[in-house]
């Protein structure tokens, strides 16, 4: 099959086409014949080697550690099932699916991800791709397209994970860092189906898209971006729901309500962040990290596609030989929505 796959760590260059063996079955998986994939983030960082090490910051590492190279990228798939492997039903044979790309530390609904295909297994650049059964969502009925359904799982997945952790409610404020960005419009456009108030951040080339999806206000970023916030938020943010950290956790810890809940889940801004902790005790704030997104959050996520209750923008579509400019295309971050590439 065709495949492109990183052979080290690096620029766009080191994204190689290449001829591969489709991936052998395993008893409880299934074999997917990709329709579209999505790009993020963690594509780049993975290729880049840009998450460290918790003994090591700046060490060149995966998602979660070191690459099994050569590695297929590529966590977000959707597509239709050709095979399943031993202890598989075949009712799953031809059936839409999207697939859940997180590897989790336990079985259950609350299992923690501690990998995610296309770094810690091989993932959908790619023609054909192989999953855990238990991991493949079927959506046949869903009205949206494969492009759509594609940029689901980690973008809408990581939102979802940050609203659920963060415990939104209806009638709450929600703060959005990155608001352009696939995971910026997943929490605008989930939060605001949740009945929050939503107040985004994004630059002012981007404003109009952003309001567009469901921000109530929009924020550039361009300017003082906390007297901004107090300025259409005078009595504070309930949520923060960060992708960006970096200066604004410093910035904006001061502007949540009492028990007010910061949750982070990237570091645009930078890893580095210094906070006054008293904004934390004396106003039982909170700080929460979260990466990703659980089984049941998953669970609750397919169930809002196959009814498409979300609408995922997409900015662009590339052929997977185009690997290394769709990559280019995202480090950029002149688009609004999500880049999806089809094998």
């Amino acid at each position: 099959m065709r495949a492109v796959r990183i052979t080290r760590h690096g620029g766009p260059e080191v994204l190689e086409p290449a001829r591969v063996a489709v991936p052998t079955l395993r008893a409880g998986e299934v074999l997917v014949q990709v329709g579209s994939v999505a790009l993020n983030n963690t594509d780049l960082w993975t290729r880049e080697g840009a998450y460290g090490r918790p003994d090591d910051p700046k060490a060149l590492s995966g998602w979660r550690g070191p690459i099994d190279f050569p590695r297929i990228q590529g966590a977000d798939v959707a597509g239709r099932v050709l095979a399943v492997g031993a202890g598989v039903g075949e009712s799953l044979v031809g059936r839409r699916v999207v697939v859940d790309p997180a590897i989790y530390d336990a079985e259950g609904p609350d299992a923690n991800p501690v990998g995610l295909m296309g770094s810690e297994r091989d993932g959908g650049y790619a023609e054909y791709v192989t999953a855990p059964a238990k991991r493949v969502h079927d959506v046949t009925g869903s009205p949206l397209t494969d492009d759509q359904l594609a940029s689901l799982p980690t973008a809408y997945g990581t939102a979802l994970g940050m609203l659920e952790r963060g415990r939104l409610r209806q009638g709450e404020t929600a703060l959005v860092s990155g608001a352009s960005g696939g995971v910026g419009l997943a929490l605008v456009q989930l939060a605001r189906a949740r009945g929050a108030r939503v107040i985004a951040i994004s630059s002012g080339t981007k404003i109009d898209a952003v309001r567009e999806t469901g921000a109530h206000e929009v924020i550039d970023r361009a300017g003082d971006v906390a007297a901004q916030i107090r300025a259409v938020a005078p009595e504070g943010i309930d949520v923060a729901l960060d992708v960006v950290a970096g200066e604004l956790v410093s910035d904006g810890l001061p502007l949540l309500r009492e028990g007010g809940r910061w949750v982070i889940a990237g570091a645009l801004g930078g890893y580095g962040v210094t906070l006054d902790v008293r904004r934390l005790y004396l106003h039982n704030a909170q700080v929460i990290g979260s990466a990703m997104h659980t089984p049941a959050h998953f669970d609750l996520l397919m169930g809002l596609a196959r009814r498409a209750e979300i609408e995922p923008v997409i900015a662009a579509v590339f052929p997977l030989d185009r690997a290394g400019q769709a990559q280019e295309a995202l480090s950029r971050r002149g688009h609004v929505g999500k880049i999806v590439m089809h094998p």
